[in-house]
């Protein structure tokens, strides 16, 4: 499942990427503060958002290199 996600994510454009990226970073500073409100039930969830942040930034780099 992971891998369809991934091819799927290349293949999404500089745009796309920006706002799938930014809306992923609105929900991760809402999972920190849930975190330190109050319990949450997968904190592993924390490190698997920042992983996929840290993932998207890779295509967006990627893609404003190709658009040099």
């Amino acid at each position: 499942m992971a891998d369809s996600k991934k091819k799927n994510d290349k293949e999404l454009s500089y745009k796309e990427l920006v706002a799938k990226r930014d809306e992923l970073k609105k929900e991760y500073m809402d999972l920190r503060f849930k975190m330190v409100v109050s319990h949450v039930d997968n904190p592993m969830q924390k490190r698997t958002m920042r992983r996929e942040i840290a993932r998207l930034n890779t295509f967006i780099q990627q893609k404003a290199e190709d658009n040099k």
